[in-house]
């Protein structure tokens, strides 16, 4: 699979449109609205921890049910003695007002302040100083680490407004922080909290009379709504009579007794009749039984939405990337050895002339039978061999149809043939070649196409072979498309694993059993090999999964046999899985294709319990029976769909097409059934009679079967972890699944309310109590436990459930907003990145989407435009995980498939599978749909134009253009690529390039285009894109604009116009004077000549000391021209002067590989003494440090960089591109310019002169987070970008904010930048072809922009952007013409380390 397979994959609309709608289900109180319980089909009593399913009576708030909204409160009159005045900052107006009703109000209003204020508060209570959460609260309030609530403010006019609702009359005061969420900015009163004491009055006639029951539930009431925390004796008793003067003054307003009861005891309309005991109903002895007890479980749920906890999102970082493993050093020295029927079909191959029709390869008995298939001119060869050592009778015929035996024509029976009725049998013979064994082969030639396949079996003695009990089948209607490929070497795999494994197919295919033991056995090998020994397990079980591979072959096995099996390799994985963080990914893919297992009962129940369905339901006969048989021969994952089928069918009234569905739907095809060992070849057939009782007694099977069968089940994997025991419902008692310890306090909970929403139309609050979950459930994933592989299986279960979802939840985004679009692109982020060894970067576009969807409910201008940065980051994101895949499973695929005789079109798309079946196909789906949202929301159009010239040319469409940036068209060629990386060359011919890709403005390939009037622009809609990519082949004119390309099919006459003119345009011939060697080793600034080095040291040495003070200079010298050629002319480097000269005349005559040797040639050259000491002298007295001090190795490794910028005279790009223009790249000297490394907090580039527009008045200019070689790079994503006018350089206008995932930092060094006499030729941009080296490596970083002040902090952003665009005016003006400069920012500093004319 190629790179066009990723992008192919990431960029396709998987689903129709969708639309979300948010609704809060909390009452003011923040207490659970009451509604019914969602549906479950979990049957099962969980006990201990676990989860029971029963109808629940629902208690709901204390007091009247209000509805709140936060809203502008009126002004308040600061006169008043119920308002507090406070003053924020010296002039920032912040004023209180507390009004006492029933419910006591706190009005708070806050002049001239920003729209992104939240209010940090609590309440104080009982005279403790110590913050209580009131349960009533206003909307949007979120519950901040359990510490303290946060409120946002209502922004209205220039004042922000809020109000908060004490209704506890225990709380006598409240206390409270301002922040500033987008200044970062805390404002306090003298440095501690605000405090707002309430009145305390209260009227109560403490002579009325309450029954003591009521008081009991009103306390249950006000405990559950507190968290439900733990009461010291005192406290509960202080509860209580809190709860006493509640109902009290109830009672004062009016309300009866009854009123009270009846409102405290409301109860759900389905629930059965309360059992009354001692005067109180079951409700009230609850109520009673759990204020007594406190139990420590929190549910922080309703039964609508659950409360997701604040979490530290950094803190899920996971960093654990495999160690690369050299196959070699895991795999034998020697190449493995072609088999001999592989030797055979090589010479077979290379004797036809015609291409291979088709080819088929087929496993049996440990032998394997080749098919090739050829045509031609009407003619259809068959070749078939197999290595089969006794002696094989073909069994044939010819069929027009699949599923037919025809006799053959008499007159092309090939020797050995004997017809018998409908068939001929031909006995195969010796192939007479060169072979270590013996061939049997056997060849057909077929004139014309009246016949369309071939079907045979084999005879060996007196057995009959089959294909997996089916006839073998050769088509030669249909071409396939890929064509089955030979081994190969195994590179890229572990290929001796992947050899034992196909050896030991033949014992596998016996039964699960026999695989699931052999599997067991290889875990400590494929550790050993690493990432790509787990990378083939992962392989060969899918194969297995997607029944690719035989999974029994007439053995008879018990089903607690395979369990036990089962059992034994997920503990094994588990054991792995607990040590081995860096291949968790893998291992939990590998799990997700075996079912859980468990020792003995729940295997041997699946025989048990299919007896007493049948005993108790009088359904012995016909397919039950089959069934039957078949179970206890060897159960398999298909008897789970069997059973679904089964009930499926009995619940449609007996509608047998509803049986044939849910089979045909999950793969069980008849021919299937009728495979079996024990083959099912009846219908089922029931009466009304049985109806109920089967729905019942199968809906507990299933149960069984999936304990075995599927360990990533939902119910199933709830079950093993919650606990569950036998119900006793005529079923034999025996399994017990005790409760795993040591789960999330509230856990069985939450886990009751997936349930009981797992099947609702409205999947939002689904979604978020199965991440809430996985959230709650991962800290036990990351340690050792003794049930690990349980809640292994119990994550893959949500995991599995959240995709599910939201394929299910695509139909609630019709019509839906960007706020909603974005918030589920964020739950299925969280959900890839709950699920992957190295999530980091996905931890970060999380936490872009939350920042994203704060700046759109802040109704920030640019959230969209921020919004398609994270979106684009998370495609990157996406891309790098579907390559890795890529690299890591498809070899081993490719290999073993082969070895084991796979299908190859399973096989081609393997890889492809793995990506389709987990998150990031949602994710990818999910970002389409908003992606021209956000681009038309933020007027981006469907073009980004970079180069717009108007162009003519033959369409062709490729992968990547690296692929192509050494070819010569020879004519006009629009290129359109789905890759381009920004350090390409384009191919001569090219007049214009088309691309979904998102390279830098003002990457290489970039000035590359505009120097060379090519047409350049990006492509961001799909629909335009594959347009363009249909027309491939045809002609197109193309008429860009500065945000949009307009094209057309043309005829080649005006291709012949535009030639013409182009010819005009050509650009005028470049030449090279070569420089020679002065006699200085290393030279300062000041003495920065022509003839010494090239553009860019003079340009810094020019630049010293006339641009403005705040603008700095880095200390610079410099190697100059010749030292390279003086060097390699020392006695001590002759034998690399020599080396040279040979591999230079293997060069020009056309070995391309040669570059590459050249420049591991040069990185020989050793340092003349002079050298050394001179640089060493010239960068001390120009202040800089000198390498050597820090020993020896510190100048080694800076040596190592000069001879690095040195060799880049050689790199790929820079010499064809020299060779294009027709320079003598002989003539072509490199000086190198040494300065001293600031370790940049940001790097740009400036074009003075906008090269997008052309317009000179405005300044165009690229940001990025670290160094510059990120920007210049071929690194994904795109910088920072903005515009200034030059009259107006304190406005800059941010054009998109930055997707780059990845910045690069160093610590304080040295770099070596490349100085050739061939960059910043007229008419030819040789800048950016060299290599600029750093004498230290650089740290890669993956980026957080959300907390980057020059994302998140406006002033912070103009500040610096205007500085850069300042800086970018007064070095234009110094030179008078438009420049490209770079720089970078530290601590604020801004410093230039280069600039050249802007071309």
């Amino acid at each position: 699979m190629s790179n066009s397979v990723v992008h192919h994959l990431l960029n396709r609309g998987f689903t129709r449109p969708v639309s979300f709608e948010h609704r809060n289900k909390l009452n003011s109180s923040c207490v659970p609205a009451a509604g019914k319980i969602g549906r479950s089909s979990l049957g099962a009593q969980l006990y201990g921890k676990g989860l029971k399913k029963t109808r629940r009576r629902l208690i709901t708030g204390t007091g009247r049910p209000v509805s709140f909204v936060t809203q502008a409160v009126l002004a308040m009159d600061p006169a008043s003695q119920a308002v507090k005045r406070f003053n924020l900052d010296g002039n920032i107006d912040l004023l209180v007002e507390v009004t006492s009703t029933n419910v006591r109000e706190v009005n708070i209003q806050i002049a001239n302040t920003s729209d992104s204020l939240l209010l940090h508060w609590g309440a104080i209570r009982d005279n403790n100083e110590k913050w209580v959460l009131p349960s009533r609260c206003p909307d949007r309030t979120i519950n901040y680490k359990n510490r303290a609530l946060r409120t946002p403010f209502v922004k209205s006019g220039g004042n922000s407004y809020l109000k908060i609702e004490i209704d506890d009359h225990a709380i006598h005061a409240i206390e409270f922080l301002i922040f500033d969420e987008s200044r970062n900015k805390w404002y306090k009163s003298n440095s501690q909290n605000f405090r707002i004491n309430l009145p305390t009055e209260r009227n109560v006639d403490h002579n009325v009379s309450v029954p003591e029951d009521l008081v009991q539930i009103q306390a249950y009431l006000r405990w559950e709504r507190n968290g439900k925390q733990n009461y010291s004796p005192e406290k509960e008793k202080e509860e209580y009579e809190v709860a006493r003067t509640e109902l009290r003054e109830g009672m004062m307003r009016g309300a009866s007794v009854e009123d009270l009861r009846a409102k405290l005891l409301k109860k759900d309309n389905n629930t059965s009749e309360s059992t009354k005991s001692k005067g109180t109903s079951s409700s009230e002895q609850e109520s009673q039984k759990k204020v007594s007890k406190q139990p420590k479980q929190k549910q922080y749920f309703s039964t609508e939405k659950i409360q997701r906890k604040g979490r530290d999102l950094n803190k899920l970082i996971c960093k654990h990337v495999a160690d690369f493993v050299d196959p070699k050093s895991i795999s034998s020295t020697e190449p493995r050895a072609l088999t001999t029927l592989e030797l055979y079909a090589r010479a077979k191959e290379e004797q036809e002339t015609t291409p291979i029709f088709s080819k088929k390869i087929f496993k049996l008995e440990g032998s394997t039978i080749l098919v090739l298939v050829t045509k031609l001119s009407g003619k259809t060869k068959i070749h078939l061999a197999t290595d089969f050592r006794e002696p094989i009778t073909l069994h044939w015929a010819l069929s027009q149809k699949a599923g037919e035996w025809l006799d053959p024509p008499s007159d092309i029976l090939p020797p050995n043939s004997l017809p018998v009725r409908g068939a001929v049998d031909t006995q195969l013979t010796i192939a007479s070649t060169d072979l270590p064994s013996p061939v049997q082969t056997f060849e057909l030639e077929i004139e014309g196409e009246s016949y369309k396949g071939m079907p045979f079996v084999l005879n060996v003695g007196e057995r009959w072979l089959k294909n997996k009990d089916s006839d073998f089948y050769v088509d030669f209607a249909k071409e396939e498309k890929h064509v089955q490929k030979d081994h190969g070497d195994g590179k890229g795999t572990a290929n001796n694993l992947l050899d034992k494994i196909a050896d030991l197919e033949s014992e596998a295919q016996q039964s699960f059993m026999h695989r699931f033991n052999i599997a067991s056995d290889l875990v400590d090998e494929a550790k050993n090999a690493g990432q790509l020994g787990f990378a083939g397990m992962l392989v060969w079980m899918r194969f297995m999964a997607t029944r690719q591979l035989v999974w029994n072959k007439s053995y008879n096995v018990k089903p607690r046999e395979i369990s036990q099996a089962q059992d034994r390799l997920t503990s094994g994985l588990q054991d792995v899985y607990a040590s081995y963080p860096e291949y968790r990914e893998l291992l939990r893919m590998i799990m997700s294709t075996v079912g859980r297992g468990g020792e003995g009962d729940v295997g041997q129940r699946i025989r048990d319990e299919i007896l007493v369905i049948q005993s108790k339901n009088k359904c012995k006969g016909g397919m039950m029976e089959q069934w039957h048989q078949k179970l206890h021969n060897n159960t398999s994952p298909d008897d789970v769909i069997i059973c679904q089928a089964l009930m499926d069918y009995i619940k449609s009234d007996f509608d047998m097409s509803v049986y044939w569905k849910t089979l045909n739907d999950n793969g069980i095809t008849k021919e299937r059934l009728l495979s079996y060992d024990r083959a099912i070849r009846s219908e089922p057939s029931f009466g009304n009679d049985q109806k109920d009782g089967l729905l019942r007694d199968l809906g507990h099977y299933m149960r069984t079967l999936k304990a075995v069968h599927s360990g990533a089940d939902l119910e199933s994997a709830i079950q093993n972890c919650m606990g569950y025991q036998d119900d006793a419902r005529g079923f034999m008692v025996g399994v017990q699944i005790n409760p795993i310890s040591g789960l999330p306090s509230g856990y069985p909970d939450l886990l009751r309310f997936v349930l009981e929403h797992v099947e609702e139309k409205n999947v939002e609050p689904l979604l978020e109590g199965l991440l809430e979950a996985r959230q709650e459930l991962r800290p036990l994933l990351l340690k050792s436990h003794d049930r690990l592989k349980d809640l292994l299986f119990l994550d893959l279960a949500l995991d599995s459930t959240v995709r599910t979802a939201i394929e299910r939840g695509y139909e609630q985004l019709n019509n839906a907003g960007p706020e909603k679009i974005m918030y589920f692109i964020s739950l299925v982020i969280e959900n890839l990145a709950l699920s992957s060894d190295d999530n980091e970067d996905l931890i970060y576009c999380l936490k872009g989407w939350q920042f994203a969807l704060s700046m759109f409910k802040n109704k920030k201008d640019h959230w969209a435009l921020y919004a398609k940065s994270v979106l684009d980051r998370s495609r990157l994101a996406l891309a790098s995980k579907a390559e890795r895949y890529l690299e890591i499973l498809q070899p081993s695929a490719e290999y073993l498939g082969s070895c084991l005789g796979v299908e190859q079109w399973a096989i081609s798309i393997f890889t492809e599978e793995i990506i389709r079946a987990g998150s990031a196909a949602a994710l990818s789906s999910l970002v389409n749909r908003l992606d021209p949202v956000l681009r038309q929301t933020a007027n981006l159009g469907s073009w980004q134009v970079i180069s717009p010239v108007e162009v003519v040319g033959y369409v062709i469409v490729v992968d990547e253009l690296l692929t192509v940036q050494n070819k010569t068209y020879d004519r006009p060629t629009i290129i359109v690529a789905n890759r381009v990386r920004g350090e390409e060359e384009i191919p001569d011919g090219a007049v214009a390039v088309l691309t979904p890709d998102m390279p830098d403005v003002l990457s290489h390939v970039s000035v590359r285009a505009r120097n060379g009037k090519i047409c350049f622009a990006t492509c961001f809609d799909s629909g335009i894109l594959s347009d363009l990519q249909a027309m491939d082949g045809k002609v197109l004119s193309l008429k860009p604009t500065s945000a949009d390309v307009v094209y057309r099919e043309v005829n080649e006459s005006e291709l012949s116009s535009q030639s013409s003119d182009n010819l005009e345009d050509a650009p005028p011939s470049i030449s090279l004077v070569k420089k020679q060697f002065v006699g200085r080793y290393a030279i300062s600034s000041e003495e920065f000549t022509n003839d010494l080095v090239g553009a860019k040291s003079r340009n810094i040495g020019y630049l010293k000391g006339k641009v403005p003070s705040w603008v700095g200079i880095p200390t610079s010298v410099a190697l100059p021209f010749g030292v390279f050629e003086k060097v390699l002319s020392e006695k001590t480097n002759q034998a690399v002067s020599e080396k040279l000269q040979v591999l230079k005349k293997s060069l020009d005559e056309g070995d391309q590989d040669a570059l590459g040797e050249i420049r591991k040639t040069v990185l020989g050259l050793v340092a003349p003494a002079e050298l050394v000491e001179e640089l060493k002298s010239t960068m001390k007295k120009s202040d800089m440090p000198w390498p050597g001090d820090e020993g020896e190795q510190r100048w080694e490794q800076a040596w190592a960089a000069i001879k690095k910028v040195w060799a880049s005279k050689w790199n790929e790009r820079a010499y064809f591109s020299t060779k294009k223009v027709k320079l003598d790249h002989d003539y072509l000297c490199m000086a190198v310019l040494v300065q001293e490394v600031i370790n940049a907090d940001y790097a740009f580039v400036i074009h003075t002169t906008n090269p997008s527009s052309g317009d000179s008045s405005e300044i165009y200019a690229e940001v990025v987070k670290g160094l510059g070689e990120t920007l210049v790079g071929a690194y994904p994503g795109r910088s920072l970008s903005f515009i200034t006018k030059k009259n107006n350089l304190d406005s800059p206008l941010v054009l998109g904010y930055p997707s780059k995932p990845i910045g690069l930092f160093i610590r304080r060094s040295i770099i070596f930048r490349s100085d050739s006499n061939g960059e910043d030729l007229e008419g030819y941009a040789g800048a950016g072809l060299y290599d600029s080296v750093p004498m230290d490596e650089e740290d890669k970083v993956v980026l957080d922009y959300t907390t980057d002040p020059l994302i998140t902090d406006e002033g912070f952003q103009r500040k610096i952007l205007s500085d850069i665009a300042r800086a970018g005016d007064a070095i234009e003006k110094l030179y008078g013409t438009a420049q490209d400069i770079e720089g970078v920012i530290r601590d604020g500093k801004l410093y230039v380390v280069q600039t050249r004319p802007q071309v």
